[in-house]
């Protein structure tokens, strides 16, 4: 129980797993969340209200407004250990149509200092038919914990498969055009090519959709190509934008040479693009913050400049598996005690 408070984790859990590879301990982690019912049991403990009334997100009724980005459990197997986390809802994927094997490795770093991380996976994925069926199975045993999916593909077919099969069984479907790891998802950087795409999706949509932008740089055209996306979207009537994905960087280790950066050194970015583009729509579509988010005054300062929700992922690879239930505790301390 102790190793659930961030504090203790940090101190006792997180040493022995820094002492192994980024992905070979992911694999610890993911081997100890494949028991549900331990964290089934321990999920009581996990849980907290950010202090304020249910949040709502696209018509989604969350209990809290932190969110599990998408990275962390790619092929939903792990979604009925992840709810038991604290989160207010979680996202699994990014999913591919077929199996693919992501980039060569050496292919992820840690720069502790940061708490932050540098990662060129480009979507390893066991599949569509695979995720559909641990989707399918494992959706029931995260209770009302809503659960969104990230789909993905280089394709306007391969999207709106990985839509049309994944739909009937999450509760909302975020398209991710913004790895940095896959070059083919540039063509719909462009307004007009994820309008077409939208559209497309559009002709068989039922259920919330949400879509995860790309961040920009301190150039002026990088923002406005970044706002004509998010234009791209509310005309397409997205339910909620996520902002954003990794930065591009450039680390000589990784075998590919660059990758994306997210953690810490991000969060700057993120709530300067959040409230861009929050002012711009002028608060009519919801944002999802994403990108350096650990703490309650994290959360808060991203939910202060305009967001409906925050998501991590790297916060919890850092902070481990209570992570949740403090940044909700913290932000109700926040909002009612004051900074």
């Amino acid at each position: 129980m102790l190793a659930l408070n961030p504090k203790t984790y940090e101190r006792l859990v997180r040493p022995l797993l820094f002492a192994l590879p980024p992905e070979r301990a992911q694999a610890v982690a993911e081997f100890a969340l494949k028991r549900p019912a331990i964290w089934r049991a321990l999920s009581p403990a996990l849980k907290a209200r950010a202090g304020g009334p249910c949040v709502k997100l696209a018509g989604l009724s969350l209990a809290n407004p932190v969110g599990l980005a998408a990275g962390y459990d790619k092929n939903c197997e792990l979604l009925p250990s992840l709810a038991a986390l604290g989160f207010g809802y979680i996202t699994g994927g990014t999913v591919t149509v077929l199996p693919q094997p992501g980039n060569p490795k050496p292919r992820v770093f840690r720069y502790p200092r940061e708490e932050s991380l540098i990662n060129a996976l480009g979507f390893p994925s066991r599949g569509l038919e695979f995720v559909a069926d641990h989707l399918a199975r494992g959706r029931a045993g995260c209770g009302e914990v809503p659960v969104v999916v990230s789909v993905s593909g280089v394709s306007v077919d391969a999207i709106v498969r990985c839509h049309r099969r994944l739909e009937p069984l999450a509760d909302a479907i975020e398209i991710n055009v913004s790895s940095p790891n896959t070059a083919g998802l540039r063509a719909f950087q462009e307004s007009a090519a994820l309008s077409e795409l939208l559209q497309e999706v559009n002709r068989d949509r039922s259920k919330p959709l949400f879509v995860k932008l790309p961040p920009y740089a301190n150039e002026r055209t990088a923002r406005d190509g970044v706002v004509g996306l998010a234009r791209a979207c509310v005309d397409n009537d997205a339910g909620a934008l996520t902002i954003a994905n990794t930065r591009p960087y450039r680390d000589p280790r990784l075998a590919v040479g660059s990758g994306g950066l997210s953690g810490r050194l991000l969060l700057e970015d993120t709530l300067r693009m959040v409230a861009d583009i929050s002012a711009e729509f002028a608060g009519s579509v919801p944002i999802n913050a994403c990108g350096g988010i650990s703490t309650g005054d994290d959360a808060l300062r991203a939910l202060d400049a305009g967001a409906a929700t925050v998501q991590l992922l790297t916060g919890l690879i850092y902070r481990g598996p209570g992570v949740a239930k403090q940044i909700n505790r913290e932000l109700a301390v926040l909002r009612h005690g004051g900074r």
